[in-house]
């Protein structure tokens, strides 16, 4: 991810200095459990200077690595030295077992121990983030669905004009779905904070199941039941799909933007700021480009997924196979929806709205958009619904025509008032194409709304 689009927060939970931190708080939580039960030769005195002394260099890490071609051995090793350095010579320190504390560093654990505790730690943290995300966003559509709650414009299907609603529903609808994606951010973050101190195998076969207990509380995680040396990707795949899942949310709300922006319909807008180009060969355009870039990453996200998918299947009790392609992908979808979210504010924060042109497409076809409550007073009136569709289609389709080729011409009242196979009158007609006559029941809705908690 270029640096420029990552928000420092979120960036800094997947460098590696944040890894190694999180790294070093294992290893000394796992210090201090065995000292505290005792299992093996370490003293609490053991314990506090690992504690007290443990430090690392990343710069010296990757050096380390480049010879060993081991991660964790490779800070193992400058975490070491870092603990043993302060050692004094001849007399040690009352309750130091020894000059060398470090050890007692990685006692009974393997890689994955402190790998997969340590990676799962640093989801729920990036999760914390995104769920303070989702509750903004949240909390902007369903202000701005009050304040638009009563701004008419023409619902579509297809693409094609439908029946009149307001704009409010639109972002209310988008509320909605956000609270939705809250929810199951909350339950994936539960999931995926989990811990497994257990061994080559997960057997606990030189480590007591204990100090899994104790590091995993002290880190707010849950001890995983039965791990197989690693956190099965089923957790993590879960937590994928949730953040597929919000990306494609954000995509749903960007993609209406960009179709409500569209020349041809320019019902809304998203903010235009001072000095803002927007074309190089063509001064007048103003492009909705921060909402598709918002759609082009959420299939970086989308397609992010697949990879945590296919990591759950690895050979018998595990293998690296997931690890590599993890690194990558998870810190991408997690920096990545980030991103999204901060434009996606942007743009639903300042999303310019006009409620002129929204009343001129509603008008566009003329009082086609009627149709559905022609249908059924005519049906209301004896008719049967086989001969009331035909009327009013046959009609609908006259001025469909002139609208198609812009030719004057009668709208559908006018047409209906003057069939004399539809029984209605003008005076009859004129209540039935009033906009409001479809919205009289969008109160509930709306208090729904007023109801959502972020």
């Amino acid at each position: 991810m270029i640096d420029r689009y990552t928000r420092p927060e979120m960036g800094h939970i997947f460098s590696l200095e944040n890894k190694y931190a999180v790294w070093q708080e294992v290893e000394v939580l796992a210090c201090e459990a065995q000292a505290e039960l005792g299992e093996c030769g370490i003293t609490p005195a053991d314990a506090a200077w690992i504690r007290a002394h443990a430090h690392f260099d990343p710069a010296e890490i990757l050096e380390i690595e480049a010879v060993t071609n081991h991660d964790v051995i490779a800070f193992l090793t400058n975490l070491g030295a870092y603990v043993d350095a302060d050692v004094p010579e001849g007399e040690l320190p009352e309750g130091l077992s020894g000059a060398k504390p470090s050890r007692w560093i990685h006692y009974g654990m393997t890689s994955s121990d402190l790998g997969d505790t340590a990676l799962c730690y640093q989801l729920t943290q990036a999760t914390d983030i995104l769920i303070a995300d989702v509750r903004e966003l949240g909390r902007i559509c369903r202000r701005r669905a009050l304040e638009e709650k009563n701004t008419l414009c023409v619902g579509r299907t297809h693409g094609i004009h439908a029946e009149p609603m307001t704009f409010g529903l639109k972002f209310g609808s988008w509320a909605f779905e956000l609270r939705r994606d809250l929810d199951r951010l909350l339950d994936a973050r539960k999931n995926v904070a989990v811990g497994a101190i257990s061994g080559a195998v997960g057997t606990y076969s030189s480590i007591d199941p204990r100090v899994e207990q104790y590091v995993c509380e002290h880190l707010g995680l849950e001890a995983d039941p039965l791990s197989t040396q690693i956190v099965s990707r089923d957790h993590h795949a879960y937590l994928s799909g949730v953040l597929a899942t919000l990306a494609a949310t954000m995509e749903r709300i960007a993609t209406e933007v960009r179709a409500l922006q569209k020349t041809d319909t320019i019902e809304a807008e998203e903010p235009f700021a001072k000095g803002q180009k927007g074309s190089s060969a063509m001064p007048h355009k103003r492009n909705p480009i921060t909402a598709e870039r918002v759609c082009g990453m959420a299939r970086v996200v989308k397609a992010n997924a697949q990879v945590a998918f296919d990591n759950v299947a690895l050979w018998h009790e595990r293998d690296i196979s997931h690890s590599s392609a993890e690194r990558i992908a998870l810190a991408d979808s997690f920096i990545a929806l980030d991103y999204m979210a901060e434009k996606l504010r942007w743009i639903l924060d300042g999303l310019q709205l006009y409620p002129a042109s929204m009343r001129a497409n509603l008008d566009r076809t003329r009082g086609l958009i009627f149709s559905s409550k022609v249908l059924l007073a005519l049906v209301d009136g004896g008719m049967s619904r086989e001969d009331a569709y035909a009327v009013v289609q046959r009609n609908s389709m006259a001025v469909w025509g002139d609208v198609q080729q812009a030719k004057e011409g009668p709208g559908l009242a006018e047409r209906l008032a003057a069939d004399p196979e539809c029984p209605l009158s003008a005076d009859d007609l004129e209540p039935i194409f009033d906009p409001w006559t479809f919205l009289g029941r969008i109160g509930p809705i709306f208090a729904r709304v007023e109801a959502l908690e972020f």
